[in-house]
């Protein structure tokens, strides 16, 4: 008995109590929804989202010794890029002149952040288009030599319907805007591959004549004049719109 007249709740009678409530208190807590599910029922898990959304590949496959095609393939992967769902991929083909020639012709270095590619690498894409300059009317022998390699995906025809295209870099108007486009086509008719030309659904530009421009039918073109030319916006405008025209088509096949 305390002095107050009342009696001093037991200490351990205050933790039982306080025990009772909370077990009180769990017991009324909402059931988990895990424990809700029967014994042996098949959990679905909700598929993860795909972090990132595949894109269809046009690989932009050149030879350029003074940085002409090299610029007109820059410009085409910028109009690649621009249509949605389509990526385009630079890939540079190996060079076959020894440094010491190279030093002596003064072409300049090759951008080591495009990289080589090998014939085997072209199965992987949706759509390819193939830059070079011209000798004599045709390609020059790095690509060709390139297109030699590619032995085994004929025999296989790995690249059979796969569409193409072609840019050119030529010295003057008549060195063969349209010839060494045209000599090229033999090497998609073996692979059984789908040429692509522009034809001339770039529209008003196609028939300017207030300035010297590259380019025909088959596709983009650059005059390198005595190799101090570069580029004109005219000739970067047709490159860009390629890139943009093959991307196009090459999302149309896939889709049908």
């Amino acid at each position: 008995m305390g002095k107050g007249g009342g009696c001093v709740p037991s200490k351990k009678r205050q933790r039982a109590a306080a025990l009772d409530g909370s077990a009180t208190a769990k017991e009324n807590a909402p059931i988990p929804v895990e424990e809700k599910i029967e014994a042996g029922a098949e959990v679905i898990e909700p598929a993860a989202p795909s972090s990132v959304e595949s894109k269809l590949k046009i690989f932009i496959v050149f030879y350029s010794m003074y940085g002409h095609v090299e610029s007109l393939a820059k410009r085409m992967k910028k109009g690649v890029d621009d249509i949605e769902g389509v990526e385009g991929v630079l890939y540079r083909v190996a060079e076959t002149l020894p440094p010491e020639v190279l030093d002596k012709m003064h072409a300049p270095p090759k951008d080591s952040a495009i990289p080589l590619i090998s014939a085997a690498e072209m199965v992987e894409a949706d759509g390819i288009l193939f830059g070079f300059p011209t000798r004599y009317g045709c390609m020059a022998a790095q690509m060709k030599t390139f297109f030699d390699s590619t032995g085994q995906l004929w025999r296989e025809q790995k690249l059979y319907g796969k569409p193409a295209g072609f840019f050119v870099s030529t010295g003057s108007q008549g060195g063969g805007q349209e010839t060494t486009a045209w000599t090229a086509i033999t090497q998609l008719t073996h692979h059984g591959m789908l040429f692509v030309p522009i034809g001339y659904t770039f529209g008003a530009g196609m028939f300017e004549m207030d300035e010297i421009r590259g380019g025909s039918p088959y596709g983009a073109g650059v005059f390198a004049g005595d190799g101090t030319r570069q580029a004109s916006e005219a000739e970067l405008a047709l490159a860009e719109y390629q890139g943009k025209y093959m991307a196009s088509v090459v999302k149309k096949l896939v889709q049908t």
